[in-house]
């Protein structure tokens, strides 16, 4: 699938990245196998948001058939994904529609080192939050709140340096994921394998769930046994789209 931007949304994302500070690192994982229908896309994304960014977004890019190494080490069982805060803030499968907004406003929130979140919240995170918390939000790409969710959920991870990861799964590529949850409308939010929300979560909520949820520890990949990118066994699903 080739990606088709226009030279209105190159200069939005232009706009928006002139808000950058530091840079960010944004590591890309990907197959040659033709099976990954939305490798090329995710590539083709990311390097636009490496190209609009005057080179602050850092692209790095690693490769199923030649990097086990490095898939092991960030615990990446499916392609594409895309990782950011040193693998605390993923996205399993493309970020693309909807997602791309949120995914925007992550790095942006990264770069300036500003979460966004209630003073109230970070002080709870850092000292209530013993344990680790996965937070996965299941999502489509046409889903309008979707980026709400999961953006609120990617500032967790990076307020609570790390204890919260966050990873964003689009249901249409995993449907597997999202059948196992049994999602019937997204955004569904799902913490230490329990679902707790469907639509976006008040901050306040999902501070009380990842604090309930929280464990000593969480073995990765989350879903050991998950069916990994197989596009030919995917089904046509349709999701509500559910507004909190």
């Amino acid at each position: 699938m080739v990606l088709e931007v226009d030279e209105e949304t190159k200069e939005a994302l232009r706009e928006a990245f002139k808000d950058m500070v530091n840079n960010v690192e944004c590591l890309i994982f990907v197959s040659n196998d033709p099976e990954c229908e939305y490798c090329q896309t995710t590539l083709d994304l990311c390097e636009l948001l490496r190209e609009t960014s005057n080179g602050k977004i850092i692209v790095k890019v690693f490769w199923k058939e030649k990097d086990e190494e490095v898939f092991q080490k960030y615990f990446v069982d499916r392609v594409p994904s895309v990782l950011l805060y040193n693998g605390y803030i993923r996205y399993t499968g493309i970020p693309a529609g909807e997602e791309v907004r949120g995914l925007v406003e992550t790095i942006i929130r990264l770069s300036t080192n500003d979460p966004g979140l209630n003073p109230q919240t970070i002080a709870e995170l850092k000292t209530k939050l013993k344990g680790k918390a996965y937070v996965e939000v299941i999502v489509t790409p046409t889903c309008p709140y979707c980026p709400y969710a999961a953006l609120e959920a990617n500032m967790f991870a990076f307020a609570s340096e790390g204890k919260v990861i966050a990873d964003t799964v689009e249901a249409l590529e995993n449907s597997d994921i999202a059948d196992m949850y049994g999602v019937t409308a997204v955004p569904t939010v799902a913490i230490n394998g329990n679902v707790e929300f469907v639509g976006v979560p008040r901050e306040d909520m999902l501070l009380k769930a990842i604090l309930k949820h929280q464990k000593e520890n969480i073995k990765l990949p989350f879903h050991p046994e998950r069916i990994r990118y197989h596009p030919h066994l995917h089904h046509e699903h349709e999701y509500e789209e559910y507004e909190f």
